[in-house]
């Protein structure tokens, strides 16, 4: 979503471009994290300036339904949920544009973010909503068939599946944890491991070999989906590139990605604190990073749930950490 690039050239970090801005809440990123965190920055008169980045309303409005968000009894798709976040974060003044964050210095009391290698923004205070991206194979079918049986969140869309064959890929915690869910769900679960041991932890392991409807596909490649508009059916490869290679094909209703996300953390390398996999580190039970007043929330912090409703809920704890931080600061000056 936001571009990376080299932060090691400080000489060019400090040239100030002739459009320079100061602001008190810059958030950078849109979706239920970064919307929320606009809302309620809003209201505490903290005038934010939200950057919506190459994906506004991020990884929702790529999603047909969404039926677990509190508030929509009938349901509602991804991008008219979108346009309702954002629709209430402008009613209460935040100021949404378009524009990619390309270059952070966190390293004064005032913190300086470029849009578009152009336009520095020096904001009091950074609340960071940038998300994490979901890994796919790279296949040309999962384009084709997304929001029509490709998903990369077996939590989110699982419940379309109920009583239907579907497949996961991957062999680590995240795949089995999503097999095991499905599996709640859906009459049969594929898991298609590419090597012929799973890289999940024991105990995952144990509950998904002893789990009835879950059958393990060793050494296995997805090599394309099939379906009339929607999937129908996967085309893998067993034991791709042996003697023993052979094609096979497994009719299925949904298939899940479970080989990670990437965070899109690259442009704050350089001062904030992340973990091996990228994910932005925060105080727990709170939005606060190891730099004084920018915070993260949302997926690019968050690891372990990447739920709208966690989304927005971290997003409010963020503007609420932003503005007790410039208050206790106005108190000490």
């Amino acid at each position: 979503m936001f571009k990376s690039l080299n932060l090691n050239d400080k000489q060019e970090n400090n040239k100030v471009p002739t459009d320079v801005e100061r602001v008190k809440c810059l958030i950078i990123g849109s979706g239920p994290a970064g919307y929320t965190a606009a809302i309620y920055a809003a209201r505490a008169n903290l005038n934010p300036v939200l950057y919506e980045g190459l994906q506004p309303g991020g990884q929702l409005t790529t999603t047909t339904e969404v039926e677990n968000f509190p508030g929509y009894p009938e349901g509602v798709t991804g991008p008219v949920m979108m346009e309702d976040l954002k629709k209430q974060a402008a009613r209460f003044g935040t100021d949404i544009r378009w524009g990619l964050a390309t270059k952070t210095d966190f390293s004064g009391d005032v913190h300086r973010v470029w849009i578009d290698d152009s336009k520095l923004i020096e904001a009091d205070t950074v609340i960071i909503a940038t998300g994490a991206t979901a890994k796919y194979l790279g296949l040309e079918d999962e384009t084709k068939y997304a929001g029509g049986g490709v998903s990369a969140c077996a939590t989110c869309d699982g419940f379309f599946y109920r009583g239907k064959d579907v497949a996961v890929v991957g062999g680590g915690d995240t795949a089995t944890e999503e097999a095991m869910y499905l599996a709640g769900l859906c009459r049969k679960v594929y898991l298609i491991v590419r090597r012929n041991e799973l890289r999940a932890s024991k105990v995952m392991q144990e509950r998904v070999f002893n789990t009835p409807n879950i059958e393990i596909l060793w050494e296995h490649q997805t090599k394309g989906l099939f379906g009339d508009g929607v999937v129908e059916g996967a085309i893998l490869w067993k034991k791709k590139g042996t003697p023993e290679e052979e094609e096979v094909k497994i009719k299925i209703d949904g298939f899940f990605l479970a080989i990670g996300h990437k965070p899109n953390s690259e442009i704050f390398a350089d001062y904030l604190q992340l973990d091996e996999v990228g994910y932005i580190k925060t105080t727990p039970g709170t939005s606060k990073t190891n730099v004084p007043g920018v915070f993260a929330c949302g997926d690019v912090q968050d690891p372990h749930y990447r739920q709208a409703v966690t989304a927005a809920g971290s997003g409010c704890m963020a503007a609420i950490d932003a503005e007790r931080y410039l208050s206790e600061k106005s108190h000490r000056s």
